[in-house]
């Protein structure tokens, strides 16, 4: 029997999750496996990898050949390097000691270069975090700067529509056309003078008083 050493996919759409198992060759590739040798979760970053060395050495042994995706964490976590040492035993090469000071020096290696490019992470995200910081300071300023320039400018335009034109002199105070003097105090036709008091048309002199047309004097005295 064919046996691989896959990823099958766990996880929710968009989050994939997976485990790293031994298969038989021809099941599908979500289908029933041999063994469950670890799991991989590439939303973290780096990504999180959970393997047991040994027993996929045991299956690389009995001549499970892993994917390329599945070699590339074999490689990463060790258990190729320690496939590799125990083949040495294998030839007489070397013995379970040396196999395992050799792998514990590698992974020690391995651990700190890990731990390197962990810290030159953090150190990448938090640069990224203060330039950001630094530029969202910088278009908060300029906002800023901008709101109080218009409010600077409204209240200018306000103080120029207040301000009276030249303080809007009251027309000469709106003078009440000379006062609005009462038509000369609308003088009684000039108090009505009754018709210079309608004198009697001289007192109704009478006539003379009508003088006895000369007291009719006697004719001659009537010779």
């Amino acid at each position: 029997m064919s046996v691989k050493i896959r990823l099958q996919r766990h996880g929710k759409k968009g989050k994939p999750f997976y485990w790293i198992v031994a298969a038989d060759a021809r099941a599908k590739r979500d289908g029933r496996y041999l063994q469950k040798l670890g799991t991989y979760n590439p939303n973290t970053n780096p990504a999180t990898i959970n393997l047991d060395i040994d027993k996929s050495v045991k299956w690389l042994q009995f001549g499970a050949q892993p994917t390329d995706t599945a070699r590339n964490i074999l490689s990463y976590k060790g258990a190729l390097m320690k496939n590799h040492l125990k083949n040495g035993v294998r030839k007489g090469a070397l013995t379970e000691e040396q196999v395992e000071e050799k792998f514990e020096q590698w992974l020690n290696e391995k651990s700190s270069s890990i731990d390197s490019k962990k810290s030159s992470l953090e150190k990448e995200t938090q640069l990224q975090k203060k330039k950001a910081l630094e530029l969202e300071k910088e278009v908060s300023a300029k906002r800023k700067a901008k709101a109080e320039e218009a409010l600077a400018a409204e209240e200018e335009a306000i103080v120029a529509e207040e301000a009276p034109a030249a303080e809007e002199a009251p027309a000469a105070e709106e003078a009440p056309a000379a006062e609005e003097a009462p038509a000369a105090e609308e003088a009684p036709a000039a108090e009505e003078a009754p018709a210079a008091e309608e004198a009697p048309a001289a007192e109704e002199a009478p006539a003379a008083e009508e003088a006895p047309a000369a007291e009719e004097a006697p004719a001659a005295e009537e010779k």
